[in-house]
Order: structure tokens, then C-alpha cells, then sequence
């Protein structure tokens, strides 16, 4: 972002001063005088907006989904500043000054995404000609050490002709078209119907790109064990996938939760034949199906403002950041068997089995689909006719599995992608088994899963031998229980990570229960208890997953930073969470105001007799945004 910066610096003629943490400094008039130094500036600082979404948005394929939600503040002030070099270690040119304290404040007090300046710098653009750019906030900002100031946002809608024609832009017309995403395009805006497209097909992109590379990891162990003379598993039968899950009498996937999945123990043989994954290439055929599967999985998920493909996604993101903390040790396994052995050992097998990391991603993506926005327990009230198949338990994530899995065991469609998947019989119980358990953690709500999975934590991680166990069986316990942390703590890892990401979620959440209570499909108004519910949930659950993860002793420093986060997190909250449900619940009782006012205004029309087909037009229109807002999906 910041090399961007650089670009478009020397295309305006802005001198960059420094960068300090997530600030970009830069000035104009310096060195050297610019009569029109506040004009320059203020297209740097449109030029840098736009050039932030940008180089977000064509991140976010290798970063992950949010990546693209990422934004900036820009502040601009215009006055005199002391500039020089001081003396020491870490000599460099540096501006001091009122004026720069202002500016400072300029961006710390504006929003997200948006240009805010000065009265200084707003005079001097009114004496430019350029006044139609300003807008004034509806109310001064206080900023710190300055009192009340009045300040104003700078908006240039677009640049003219002449200065898209000149040299300045065809600087940049090469990079641009380079690089224009096959996705996105350029920056010219996008009606909303286009952008929620392209964005789904993003995260589709994103999800198969990423399973791509851990089934490459699957087929270069696979080569590695072939050079070395082995099986690729133990049990070398082929698998039996004849049958779908659902076709199985008397068993759903809650029957099948194990408290130990057996991982592969390490097999040093095959360290010799390391087969680096980078430069194995999948069939045409299964990366096709891959792309195929994702596809109908995103569409499968419903239209719900939190449980959505997206969700699914942040979750795929979050479990595979995870992963990455556990394998993340560079070894030359060509050199040391027994730092491999290590490793295998030190992370109960987890980093040695590609099929199990495969499956946690896998288990990510598919664990909501079909979700109907509204609670398990609300379904069992309901009668659904899924609560009775799964005797009320878990009906959500067992319906989940088995569509997913009945989709994935469809020969026909998808037997290119099997076959990468899993060989033997031993491969696809363990692929089955990882999947079912992981999903299964997701039902947080459930009073006996929950006590359950503390047993296990217990078992797994006490000083205690456990009866019956030898150190195999001790190890894949700890595995088991450790990739299901995994799995929770990135369902929810919107909680442990940055304060803006936790709130879209949070606000998500809360939208999605607005929704279902209206709809009378949820017991109780949810801004009646979400301040201290919210409170509740860091303390019972989020804070203390937080430190189980650090306790598993696998994750390093990443387990103190989801721990930091979700208590930063929870701070924030109890001193501004009452203040933004109230600010929600505006919304909701501003946009009924206007749905009513629309309502008379249609009512009124047909009565004056005027445009009776229009009339009709917009009062489908009106009943088709009423249904959205209330039927959650």
C-alpha cells in the first residue's frame, strides 16, 4: 500500500515525509513552494483512497475475505512547520510544528474512508475555485488539545477530461491495466447488484485457491511415501463411497463424534522423498471439479445477514491462519529426520497429516450451509421437519454435513476430486471423521456437547494417565482436541481480532436476531440483553477459549495475540456497546419511518387515481424489500 503511495506521490509531486506505525505522512510546499499546494493535496489524498480499495481489493484473493473491507483515514491541515534533520542513531527529515498536530488530528478525527480538512485548508480551496468540493460536518469535532473546530470533507466526484487525458494519469494507465483484477476491473464505480457479485465470486476464488494448495500438499505426501516405497496409508483397501451419509438408516453424523481420531504416525521413510508442494499440479479435471464444488457450496448457503458464504469464509481464512501457526516452522526435512520427528510430535501429528489440515478447511467452509438464520432451538419449536431426523440435537450443523458430504460423494460430478482426496478406506474414514467432528464443535449451545468437550479437554491435556491409553492414543487425543479449538475459535474469531472487524460481525449478528425476532421466530428482542449478553459471552466463552488455545502450547505467539484481542476487544465494549445498540436500534426505527412514509406516499397515489401501473410497480417493490428485512433470509 504504501509503495502505491510512493507512485502516486511522484506523479502529483508530494514530497513523502515518513511513515510512523499505519500513518502516512506527506507534504506539498516543501521542498520546494507550490502555489497550489492544497489543490495537489487534496487529489493525493483522493488518488490514495482509491488506490487503497484497489491494491484491498486484488489482496484479498491471498490475504483472505476482509482484506478488501480495509480502509483508511485521510486529514489535511495547511500552515507554516518547522522542518530538519535531528541528530542520532535514526537521523531523518522530519516536520514539527502546530500545523502538523493539526493535521494529526485532522485524520484521527475523521471516518473511515473519507477526506477531512481544516478551516485553513478549506479557505484556501474556496480561493482556488474549488469550494464545490467541500461539504461541512453537521457538527464540529473536538479534537484533542484543540477544542472545537469546525472542519469539512473534501469530495471530488471525478476528475475532469483534460486531466485523465494528461501525463499525470498515463503515468499510472500501465499498472492500472496490468493489473486490473480479472474480478474487479479498474476503479470506475460498479453499480451494488455488480460489486455483491463479483465479491461472492472472490470469495469463491479465494476458497478454492486455498483448498487447491492443501490438496497439493495431500498428492506431494502421497509422492513422497511412493519414493520411499510405502502404502500412502495405513489400510490399503479403496474406500467405499457408494452410499450417501443420509441413506444410512439409524445413524446421523452426531452418532459418529469420536473422542480420538487416529492421525498417521510419523514414518521417517518418507522424509527422504520430500516432495515440495509448491511444484505439484493438479489434474485440469480437479482443480474443475474443485471450482465446481465451491460454487454450488456458496450458493447453497442462505442470504442471512451473519450465517452467510461470507462467514464461511472469514472461517476458512481464520482456521487456515491457525494452521499456519502450527506448521509454520521452517525445517530442511532432507537434512534432519529428527527435527521432522520433532515437530510431528510437538504438534501431535497435526503438521505430518495434510489430509487432516484439508479436512479443517474443508470443515470450515461447508459448517453453515443451509443455515436458516435463526437458533436450533428456535427450529425445534418450530417443528422443523430436520428436528426430528436429528432428535433435536445439533440440527443446524448435522443438516450441514450431510449436504455437504451428500454432495461431495456424487461420483458422477465429483469423482476426480475424491480420488485427490482420499485412496484408501483409512483416508476417508479419517477425512470423514475430522469433518464431522469439527463441525459438530461449532453447536457452542448445546449444555451437554459443551461439558462433554471439557471432559475431553481434561482428559487430553491433565498430567494424569489416562486408563487404556498408550502415548499414540494419548497424542491423537491432543490432536483431536486441538483441531476442534481450531474450528471453534475461528467460528468466532471475529471476537479475538481487530476492533473493526469485530464490530461488521457483531453488528451482523445482531441484525440477523433483529431479523428472526420480528419475524416472530425468536423469543425475545435481542437489544434487550446483547450489551450485557455480549459481556457474558467474552467472559464464559470468548476469553477463555482464548487461553485454552495458548495452553494447547501449539500456536506460539498467535494464541497471546487472539487472548489480547478478545480482552482489548471486550474492554471496548463494556465502555461503548450500550451506545451502539442504541445507535442499531435508531436505524431500524429510521428505516421504519421511512418504509411507513413510502407506504402513505404509495397509498396516497393510487387514491388521487394517478399512474395505477406505477403505483403497482412500487408497491411490489416495497413488499419485496419488506419481506428481506423481516423473513431473515
Amino acid at each position: 500500500i504504501y509503495s502505491s503511495f510512493d507512485q502516486v506521490a511522484r506523479k502529483r509531486g508530494v514530497f513523502k515525509v515518513e511513515t510512523v506505525g499505519d500513518s502516512y505522512v506527506a507534504v506539498t510546499g516543501l521542498p520546494d513552494p507550490q502555489e497550489d499546494h492544497v489543490v495537489v493535496m487534496s487529489k493525493f489524498a483522493r488518488d490514495c483512497k482509491n488506490k487503497m480499495n484497489e491494491v484491498t481489493r486484488k489482496l484479498e484473493l491471498t490475504l483472505g475475505p476482509d482484506t478488501g473491507d480495509l480502509r483508511m483515514r485521510f486529514g489535511l491541515h495547511s500552515g507554516p512547520v518547522t522542518a530538519g534533520v535531528l541528530r542520532g542513531e535514526r537521523s531523518r527529515f522530519q516536520l514539527f510544528g502546530d500545523t502538523v498536530n493539526t493535521a494529526a488530528r485532522m485524520e484521527s478525527t475523521g471516518e473511515r474512508d473519507r477526506i477531512q480538512c481544516s478551516q485553513a485548508t478549506a479557505d484556501i480551496l474556496k480561493e482556488e475555485g474549488k469550494g464545490h468540493w467541500l461539504r461541512a460536518r453537521d457538527k464540529k469535532v473536538h479534537a484533542k488539545g484543540k477544542g472545537e473546530m469546525q472542519t469539512y470533507w473534501i469530495e471530488i466526484k471525478s476528475a475532469p477530461k483534460d486531466e485523465r487525458r494528461n501525463s499525470d494519469h498515463s503515468q499510472l494507465s500501465g499498472d492500472v491495466l496490468q493489473d486490473k483484477s480479472a474480478i474487479w476491473g479498474g476503479e470506475e464505480e460498479i453499480p451494488e447488484s455488480v460489486t455483491q457479485r463479483a465479491k461472492h465470486q472472490r470469495l469463491i476464488d479465494y476458497n478454492v485457491d486455498l483448498l487447491g494448495h492443501h490438496l497439493k500438499r495431500i498428492v506431494a505426501r502421497r509422492n513422497a511415501l511412493r519414493m520411499a516405497g510405502r502404502r500412502c496409508s495405513q489400510g490399503g483397501l479403496p474406500p467405499v463411497v457408494h452410499e450417501p451419509s443420509t441413506e444410512v438408516e439409524g445413524t446421523v453424523p452426531l452418532d459418529e463424534v469420536t473422542e480420538v481420531i487416529r492421525l498417521p504416525q510419523f514414518d521417517a521413510t518418507a522424509i527422504k522423498g520430500y516432495v515440495d508442494p509448491d511444484s505439484t499440479e493438479l489434474p485440469p479435471a480437479v482443480m474443475s471439479q474443485l471450482k465446481r464444488y465451491v460454487s454450488v457450496i456458496g450458493a447453497m448457503y442462505r442470504q442471512n445477514p451473519f450465517h452467510n458464504f461470507e462467514h464461511a469464509s472469514h472461517v476458512v481464512m481464520s482456521v487456515n491462519k491457525l494452521l499456519q501457526r502450527v506448521v509454520e516452522p521452517k525445517i530442511d526435512f532432507k537434512k534432519s529426520q529428527n527435527i521432522a520427528s520433532d515437530l510431528h510430535n510437538y504438534t501431535f501429528g497435526i503438521t505430518s497429516d495434510a489430509i487432516a489440515q484439508f479436512a479443517v478447511v474443508f470443515a470450515a467452509l461447508i459448517h453453515d450451509v443451509d443455515h436458516w438464520g435463526v437458533s436450533n432451538n428456535q427450529l425445534m419449536q418450530e417443528g422443523a421437519p430436520m428436528a426430528d431426523k436429528y432428535n433435536n440435537k445439533s440440527i443446524a450443523e448435522q443438516n450441514s454435513v450431510d449436504l455437504a458430504w451428500d454432495l461431495l460423494m456424487d461420483a458422477d460430478e465429483y469423482g476426480d476430486l475424491q480420488k485427490c482426496i482420499f485412496t484408501t478406506d483409512a483416508e476417508y474414514k479419517r477425512f470423514r471423521q475430522i469433518v464431522v467432528n469439527l463441525v459438530m464443535a461449532t453447536d457452542i449451545f448445546d449444555k451437554e456437547l459443551g461439558e462433554l468437550r471439557k471432559t475431553r479437554w481434561a482428559k487430553a491435556f491433565s498430567k494424569e494417565h489416562v486408563e487404556g491409553d498408550d502415548d499414540q492414543d494419548s497424542e491423537n487425543r491432543k490432536a483431536t482436541v486441538v483441531i476442534e479449538h481450531i474450528m471453534q475459535a475461528s467460528d468466532v474469531a471475529h471476537t479475538m481480532q481487530h476492533w473493526h472487524v469485530y464490530q461488521k460481525w457483531n453488528r451482523r449478528l445482531f441484525d440477523e436476531l433483529y431479523t428472526a425476532w420480528r419475524a416472530g421466530r425468536m423469543g425475545q428482542d435481542p437489544s434487550t440483553f446483547w450489551y450485557q449478553g455480549e459481556m457474558s459471552f467474552f467472559d464464559g466463552y470468548i476469553i477463555p477459549l482464548a487461553k485454552k488455545l495458548k495452553d494447547c502450547g501449539v500456536f506460539g505467539v498467535a494464541s497471546d495475540e487472539c487472548l489480547n484481542y478478545a480482552i482489548d476487544n471486550r474492554k471496548e465494549w463494556e465502555a461503548k456497546g450500550q451506545m451502539i445498540v442504541s445507535e442499531i436500534i435508531s436505524d431500524y426505527e429510521q428505516r421504519d419511518k421511512e418504509d411507513a412514509l413510502r407506504a402513505q406516499r404509495a397509498v396516497e397515489q393510487e387514491q388521487n387515481g394517478g399512474g395505477q401501473n406505477g403505483v403497482r410497480k412500487k408497491k411490489n417493490r416495497f413488499s419485496r424489500r419488506r419481506s428481506l428485512i423481516t423473513t431473515g433470509g
